[in-house]
């Protein structure tokens, strides 16, 4: 047999490698006594690092072959549509409504479904444009690299890290809930208890770890084909919603929406605030950016027409759950199919059921395509080991960042409860959409070397102004001020802060798709998830707090060496 002549020097090695080399291949690395050194220079370093920006060529073009095969350009605007409503809708609908309608909100939930589908929709804004100007893998990762900087984009990479993580961990939990509730009417009846684990952490689900080995298994295989099952089942899915939408409000009673506000408003925004989780599958279209055939035409119709729809849908959806049934009677766990079997429709039950565990497959097919290019040009950047940017020859797709993200998920699904999982999910979704809005205002009225200083200065102090305002709200509603002086007062600062950079000159035009009124929409979009975030309460703060130190000891030891390694010896091929 022939043997094949190799065409470069990357095609001799085998895909399936483990060195140290393939993990460690920067100079820092290469020995005890050059990792000392480095170690000696942490702080000359991160100032180099601190502020470094990349740009679209290096996300684009040279980190791209870090990755050593090209990813597959198959997908068009047809499946983007279909990718962001199958990752979207399932990812929180069948799994948060029914705990914070019962916990926080009651029947008022359809506000707070509203309220986070507004602060989403802001946030598509600004996701689209950056996706269509920067079509590259890494999503918000490239995105805040390019434009704030080296060490913010880290923070972003390690919530977008644990974003994927606690989303899977979620979703694998909830299939196995509903999964449950078909067989005996407890939710929990398939987990193993065990007493001498914490609250939280005591229910091992191992359901759920089948689940997301198989999902993540068929995202690995092949996007095109992923694709392709997702349409396949999401056309099962919006059958089911109409199916809950049409006869929810047949057997809908109105005196169940009574008290419409029995946690008050707070409980609204609180209830928004975790709710917005249900909206966070679709900046896995924007991450498939780089497969796209068409990303400045495809992408703006996926995510913005895919995201205006199902924010109407979501808002139905719930006002059919807390019509059927009273809200302190919801099932946390599995609310629709509970819902329709307290109602009477026991075949219902199942339908609703095995729907919803084809909504939340394909929310898992979706996000692991997402989630593992999200990796993969994380290691690009050489901020993890590089060996998990590497695509597979045949199938195109990132197998090492796909097996990375498929094992921790599975772990944490393995023994973290819903709720745990959902609030940590959501601090770190909308800390990334706060940067990203930020971003782009920074993308929009700040060209290194071009920009006056002068011009700089007042457009860092009209930042400032908002985003101080911004968390000045927050505070505000968290120490249960209810005055409107004190919010008149914020609101004008605000106000006075976005139009002042209003007036400032505009340093960058969109060369593809622009968002329409800046600053006037990011800067909404701030203010809108930094409320949110102050809605999450003091437990979430802290884990973000523990999780985000976590991730800076990391960059201190690993991170920082190894993107000065490769900035530097980047700047020396140059």
């Amino acid at each position: 047999m022939a043997e094949e002549k190799p065409s470069s020097s990357t095609t001799t090695r085998s895909y399936w490698r483990c060195s140290k080399k393939d993990f460690f291949p920067e100079t820092s690395f290469q020995s005890m006594s050059s990792y000392k050194t480095a170690i000696s220079q942490t702080c000359p370093r991160l100032t180099d690092r601190l502020l470094a920006r990349s740009s679209s060529t290096n996300e684009l073009v040279t980190l791209s072959k870090v990755s050593e095969n090209p990813m597959q350009k198959c997908l068009t605007w047809w499946d983007l549509i279909w990718l962001s409503f199958g990752s979207v809708v399932g990812s929180g609908i069948f799994v948060i409504t029914g705990q914070e309608a019962h916990d926080n909100a009651g029947p008022a939930i359809v506000l707070s479904y509203a309220i986070s589908g507004l602060s989403a929709l802001l946030s598509v804004f600004c996701y689209t444009e950056f996706a269509a100007e920067v079509p590259v893998a890494g999503g918000s990762f490239s995105y805040l690299r390019i434009e704030v900087g080296d060490f913010i984009a880290f923070i972003a990479a390690g919530n977008i890290l644990l974003e994927a993580l606690a989303g899977a961990a979620g979703l694998g939990r909830s299939w196995s809930s509903y999964f449950a509730s078909m067989i005996k009417s407890d939710s929990d009846f398939l987990r193993i208890k065990v007493d001498s684990l914490p609250d939280g952490f005591n229910l091992l689900d191992p359901l759920a770890v089948v689940v997301l080995l198989v999902a993540n298994g068929i995202a690995m295989s092949g996007t095109k084909r992923t694709s392709w099952l997702n349409w396949v089942a999401s056309l099962v899915s919006g059958a089911v919603i109409v199916f809950v939408i049409v006869f929810g409000f047949i057997h809908a009673k109105t005196s169940n929406l009574e008290p419409f506000f029995p946690y008050g408003v707070k409980g609204v925004f609180k209830a928004a605030a975790v709710v917005y989780w249900s909206y966070t599958g679709f900046d896995m279209v924007a991450n498939m950016a780089e497969e796209t055939k068409k990303p400045s035409r495809d992408i703006p119709i996926g995510l913005v027409g895919s995201m205006s729809g199902i924010t109407i849908v979501y808002c139905l959806m719930a006002l059919a759950l807390t019509m059927m049934v009273k809200y302190n009677e919801i099932d946390v766990n599995a609310a629709y199919s509970v819902a329709f079997e307290q109602i009477g429709m026991k075949w219902a039950k199942y339908l609703v059921s095995i729907c919803a565990l084809k909504g939340m497959t394909t929310s898992l097919l979706v996000g692991s395509l997402g989630q593992a290019r999200y990796t993969t040009q994380i290691a690009r950047a050489h901020m993890i080991p590089p060996i998990f940017a590497l695509v597979h020859p045949k199938t195109g797709t990132p197998v090492y960042a796909t097996l990375l993200v498929t094992s921790i998920s599975a772990i944490i699904a393995f023994f973290s409860s819903l709720d745990v999982l959902s609030s940590v999910l959501s601090f770190s979704t909308l800390f990334i959409f706060m940067l990203i809005a930020v971003a782009l205002l920074v993308r929009r009225y700040y060209v290194k070397d071009v920009t006056p200083k002068d011009v700089l200065i007042k457009f860092l102090i009209c930042l400032l102004i908002i985003i101080g305002s911004s968390i000045g709200v927050s505070a505000l509603w968290n120490s249960d001020e209810r005055g409107w002086i004190e919010y008149t007062v914020a609101g004008l600062v605000w106000f006075s802060g976005t139009l002042g950079m209003a007036f400032l000159s505009k340093q960058c035009v969109p060369k593809v798709w622009g968002v329409p009124l800046v600053p006037w929409l990011p800067s909404l979009s701030i203010v809108m998830n930094m409320f949110l975030i102050g809605s999450l309460g003091l437990v979430a703060f802290l884990r973000f707090i523990i999780c985000s130190a976590v991730m800076i000891v990391y960059y201190l030891l690993v991170g920082l060496h190894a993107t000065y390694d490769v900035a530097h010896q980047n700047e020396l091929s140059a």
